[in-house]
């Protein structure tokens, strides 16, 4: 389990790619002294087990739905990957509860600069568009943000990064058109599976 608060802002050093899997070679300093073999860590918000692990990098396979069914197989040598390490008991919960699942991807439509912020504009694919609300929790590329409003005839989402954020992430690397990974509130989720499970019910008891 993740919150959604980059621990790290690492860099691709290498990526060795097969026909059904690809194995990324990541510089993570800061991330590596905290890790073991087997550890779990979120690479842009996508969920990875260590499987090497040196005093400045650490090594992930990735598999091949994972890469077509989220924005890692964009990344390149030099790309800048926002990281997190699994939470522990006793952490306070900064952001929101992140499984590492990614739920699909985005994609960039307007980047706005403020005086003390940035407005990014995210269209999400319209099949998430209900699990999504104004003022509730999303994860992009790994970073648990606000939604701060939606537009749904667009199935258009707003979110504004404060200097912070730019400053420990990648997002302030973003432009039009790059897409990033989405995982929404699992807790929308777990309402939707019960409450289908209880029409369901009531339909049957009739």
């Amino acid at each position: 389990m993740f919150t959604g608060l980059v621990t790290e802002k690492g860099e691709v050093k290498y990526i060795s790619r097969g026909e059904s899997s690809a194995v990324f070679t990541i510089d993570a300093p800061k991330s590596t002294k905290d890790l073991s073999i087997g550890d779990s860590i979120a690479v842009n918000g996508v969920c990875l087990t260590v499987v090497e692990l040196d005093d400045t990098s650490f090594k992930a396979d990735v598999m091949v739905q994972t890469l077509s069914l989220t924005s890692m197989g964009q990344l390149h040598e030099g790309s800048h990957v926002n990281l997190e390490l699994a939470a522990q008991l006793d952490m306070r919960l900064g952001g929101h509860i992140v499984q590492g699942h990614i739920d699909g991807v985005a994609k960039v439509s307007l980047i706005q600069p403020g005086e003390r912020w940035l407005q990014m504009d995210l269209h999400i694919p319209a099949k998430l568009q209900h699990y999504v609300v104004a003022q509730g929790s999303i994860t992009v590329d790994g970073v648990s943000l606000t939604v701060g409003s939606m537009d749904d005839e667009q199935c258009k989402i707003t979110v504004w990064l404060i200097p912070e954020t730019l400053e420990k992430t990648n997002l302030s690397e973003k432009k039009v058109g790059d897409e990033v990974n989405i995982e929404v509130d699992i807790l929308a989720k777990y309402v939707e599976r019960i409450m289908t499970k209880k029409s369901t019910a009531v339909m049957n008891e009739r």
